[in-house]
């Protein structure tokens, strides 16, 4: 995967800010003498095994999607240099947000690592926004964009949740 300026932007301004920036300040502030101190962390040995699970997994979730818009789609994930090409293939044969809820897996599994209430806060703000804007600002953007085979896409293939099947070959 060739690294563009947009490609580097683009993780700095999303990802990076999303996933590690704001989980680590809400960890310091939670810390004792932090302003958020009443909310502090709750290190568990399960809970820390699979919270770094959920953290992999969605890490590994998010590099495929990110290396597929760059190579396959001509693009990036940010707005200011969006794929060009329509991405079809990989996680993207079986739901239609894959990167989002590598997302999801990465603050989830973080909010589990710390057992920190405000990085499971951050991690429901980051859904819940994610539940709203991606149906009404992303998907009429895509259609716009790729118009009927999008629209083919997005009826053949789940926003959210896979369905797995044994026939592969779905679109």
């Amino acid at each position: 995967m060739k690294l563009s300026r947009s490609l580097v932007k683009a993780f700095l301004i999303f990802p990076l800010n999303v996933m590690g920036v704001i989980p680590s300040f809400l960890i310091w502030c939670s810390r004792p003498g932090g302003i958020l101190e009443r909310f502090p962390c709750d290190f568990n040995s399960l809970k820390f095994i699979a919270g770094n699970l959920l953290v992999a997994s969605g890490v590994g979730l998010c590099w495929k999607t990110v290396s597929l818009f760059t190579e396959v789609g001509e693009g990036t994930p940010a707005p200011f240099d969006p794929p060009r090409k329509l991405v079809i293939e990989g996680p993207y044969i079986y739901l239609r947000n894959p990167m989002m809820v590598g997302v999801w897996l990465v603050l989830f599994g973080e909010s589990l690592i710390f057992g920190s209430v405000l990085l499971g806060a951050w991690f429901l703000a980051v859904c819940g926004l994610s539940l709203i804007l991606i149906p009404v600002w992303e998907e009429p953007d895509l259609v716009k964009r790729f118009g009927e085979p999008y629209q083919k896409y997005e009826r053949k293939v789940p926003r959210w949740l896979p369905k797995f099947s044994l026939n592969n070959n779905r679109l």
